[in-house]
């Protein structure tokens, strides 16, 4: 499928939870309650769930570990029955291309003791597993990865009753889905773990957990933080967990907040675009995640947060955007981390900056989807951007207007979306190849730029 992407329009509107065209769920907090939902006692009831590719291949594994669940359009209901009652998998749990599905699920087979296998696409299998691997093993857990330390991941088992070691262990470099991991895995420790990051990661975890009645202990921030406060901080993230005794989680009963990393696509749309005003509303706005507002706000973006309120433990609120000149900046440290998955699009808003955007300290962008460092460049090479490749980032050159063209999102859904934005300024017309695979985290990407004003075609 190719999709065309013509520039021109101007983007005005509203996207909420309740319209026809909506901001999908947030993905990292939908597989979350998936999950724990499945180690919980008792029926959850989920509301605004994404139903996408990266989702779909966890509720499968859910399936074939005896686990109960139904779906009603975004509403998913999962009858847990406690990591004591899993069962067994027959084939290997097939991971499609998501990372974080299997990184999760292993924290999850660690902790219930079930000998199962984990396995994924030729992408995935190039992502590193010895991030969660060399931990487990530390803790107790009889798991080993390939011979490249990567996908497959072999679980042997073990009794439920025996508990795992609890460690204090500080992480190499901030990562949710490896403190996650751990963090599921430490649920069936005798004692309490602790976890110390570089820097602080997304908490959905922690908070879902917190909500679930775990005793926890992490620091919650202000996700409306000044931005110089947060780039210039470069504090270490602790996380303390004691598993509850019984081994008991309480059922989860939420709503999902609209996901930042798709509204991020919405957001550099309206920004770039004369002429444009959207809001987006009800968008999850976790302070480890919200790395690319204050990006987009120092680089002079009309940003305008309203309506906070919290929900499930997360904090949610309205996000109005406007057209707005930018000017270049740079971009390191602990900013990085809370903006790892929008760095595609920002670099779209960077093309259309003054002067020149120093990106650094993001090596962790070369084992995502794709090498995201060297993609990018290339295709925004391509399309008339001056994007020159380093070895822990990139810098562009902004400040004259995409040319437009034939591009490649290398199987990269964050690539097919962020270069069809680019198209919405562009001087002509970008057309994106293989652009279907957008589907695997945002299904209505089309759909909701077209209500929106702009004009998208798919070949």
């Amino acid at each position: 499928m190719k999709l065309v992407v013509k520039p021109g329009q101007r983007l005005q509107g509203t996207i909420g939870l309740n319209s026809t065209n909506c901001l999908p769920g947030d993905k990292s907090i939908s597989h979350r309650a998936a999950l724990l939902a499945a180690m919980a006692q008792g029926d959850s009831i989920i509301d605004h769930f994404l139903v996408s590719g990266v989702t779909l291949p966890l509720l499968d594994a859910l399936r074939m570990l005896g686990l109960d669940w139904k779906l009603d359009g975004t509403t998913l209901f999962v009858n847990g029955r406690g990591m004591e009652n899993w069962r067994e998998p027959k084939t290997p749990i097939y991971c499609g291309n998501s990372a974080t599905t299997l990184r999760l699920l292993a924290g999850a087979l660690a902790a219930s003791g079930i000998s199962a296998q984990l396995d994924g696409t030729t992408g995935l299998r190039r992502r590193p597993m010895d991030r969660i691997v060399e931990p487990l093993q530390q803790m107790g857990v009889r798991v080993e990865a390939s011979t490249e330390n990567t996908a497959p991941l072999q679980f042997t088992a073990r009794s439920f009753r025996e508990q795992l070691r609890p460690i204090h262990y500080t992480l190499p470099v901030a990562s949710a889905q490896v403190k996650s991991c751990l963090l599921l895995a430490a649920m069936a420790a005798e004692g309490t773990t602790t976890l110390i990051e570089p820097a602080p990661s997304r908490d959905h975890t922690e908070r879902m957990l917190k909500s679930m009645g775990v005793e926890i202990q992490f620091p919650m921030s202000d996700p409306l933080q000044e931005t110089a406060e947060r780039q210039n901080s470069a504090s270490e993230y602790m996380v303390r967990i004691t598993p509850p005794d019984p081994l008991v989680l309480n059922p989860l009963h939420l709503t999902i907040p609209g996901d930042l990393s798709s509204a991020a696509f919405l957001i550099v749309a309206g920004i770039i675009t004369p002429g444009s005003e959207i809001t987006i509303k009800e968008v999850g706005l976790n302070p480890g995640r919200t790395g690319l507002l204050e990006a987009l706000r120092q680089m002079g973006a009309r940003i305008e947060i309203s309506k906070m309120t919290e929900r499930g433990g997360e904090p949610v609120g309205d996000i109005t955007v406007r057209s707005s000149s930018l000017k270049a900046m740079q971009v390191y440290g602990p900013l990085v981390v809370r903006m790892i998955d929008e760095f595609p699009v920002f670099a779209i808003a960077a093309a259309f900056a003054d002067g020149a955007t120093l990106v650094c300290d993001a090596q962790e962008l070369r084992t995502k989807e794709s090498d995201r460092i060297s993609a990018l460049c290339q295709e925004l090479n391509s399309i008339g951007v001056q994007a020159t490749e380093m070895p822990d980032g990139f810098s562009i050159q902004g400040g004259k207007l995409p040319r437009g063209g034939l591009v490649n999102p290398h199987g990269d859904h964050r690539l097919v979306m962020s270069l069809a934005i680019a198209g919405l300024a562009a001087q002509q017309e970008v057309e994106v190849a293989d652009a279907e695979i957008m589907d695997e985290s945002f299904p209505g990407f089309i759909a909701i730029l077209q209500q929106l004003g702009g004009d998208l075609r798919v070949n």
